[in-house]
């Protein structure tokens, strides 16, 4: 079942969403393919400014490795929005661990509209960044992704509340989902909502259950150090039960106000 993600690497809100994502990834693995499609957020005015702000109390509340400061000054997401697209089209498969590279960045105070920044994003996932040079073909996949995530689906438009915009533009937020094409999932939502749409959509799919180990769980996702909150959301587990068994287990990576873990 293909998945398209609407989103954008500086929303702290679809970053605070990902223990939720990775929820899904672990219990429904490649039976789930996931197509990222970039808002790009700071097009409409004002956004960037209050993007700029930080996200303290979304730190608070669902745990991610946040930097709760505010930014130096408002920037773009534009230039890191165009560098996904441009693996997208240039190295099918390295778009998805980019973006999660270039959150880690940001989350961390970074700026996306920092052409080092974004370098070391593709760095940090092996890729060269020469594949993420803008082209017409990028710059008008981007268009496209952008003119897509401003025309919500039918049962999207009935969620008003849901949606983001401008009233004579309005749009998807950042994460919403849209599952096999068909059915729209928009905005901050609890796991329950897309696996009941999951379960609808096609009853065959295999649900795993959740990992028996915080060893199991990092092994299975080796490539890409997971959050606090990501592991405790994918474990079902109390957060004090998994960070003991993180301190025995695993290597943590300071970042913002917690940390992220590997073996």
């Amino acid at each position: 079942m293909e998945i398209e993600l609407f989103t954008d690497p500086a929303c702290p809100f679809a970053f605070s969403a990902e223990p939720i994502r990775q929820r899904l990834r672990w219990h429904y693995g490649d039976q789930l393919t996931w197509k990222l499609t970039m808002i790009v957020l700071t097009l409409e005015p004002g956004e960037a400014e209050k993007l700029a702000a930080g996200a303290p109390g979304l730190q608070r509340k669902y745990g991610m490795p946040i930097d709760p400061a505010p930014y130096p000054r408002a920037s773009s997401s534009e230039p890191a929005c165009r560098a996904v697209v441009a693996a997208r089209l240039n190295a099918p498969g390295r778009e998805a661990p980019l973006l999660r590279r270039l959150r880690v960045r940001r989350m961390n105070g970074g700026l996306l509209d920092d052409p080092e920044l974004i370098g070391a994003a593709a760095d940090d996932i092996g890729l060269d960044p020469s594949a993420l040079t803008s082209s017409p073909a990028v710059d008008e996949a981007l268009r496209e992704d952008i003119a897509r995530a401003r025309s919500p689906l039918p049962a999207a438009r009935a969620l008003a509340h849901k949606l983001g915009g401008p009233r004579a533009e309005r749009r998807y937020t950042a994460p919403s989902y849209v599952l096999a094409g068909e059915v729209a999932i928009p905005g901050f939502n609890p796991v329950e909502a897309y696996e009941t749409a999951i379960a609808n959509l096609d009853p065959s799919l295999t649900r795993r259950p959740s990992p028996t180990s915080v060893t199991e769980l990092l092994g299975a996702f080796e490539d890409e150090p997971l959050a606090t909150a990501e592991i405790v959301a994918v474990m079902q587990r109390g957060e004090p039960e998994v960070r003991t068994e993180l301190a025995r287990h695993a290597q943590p990576i300071p970042a913002g106000a917690d940390c992220y873990w590997r073996l």
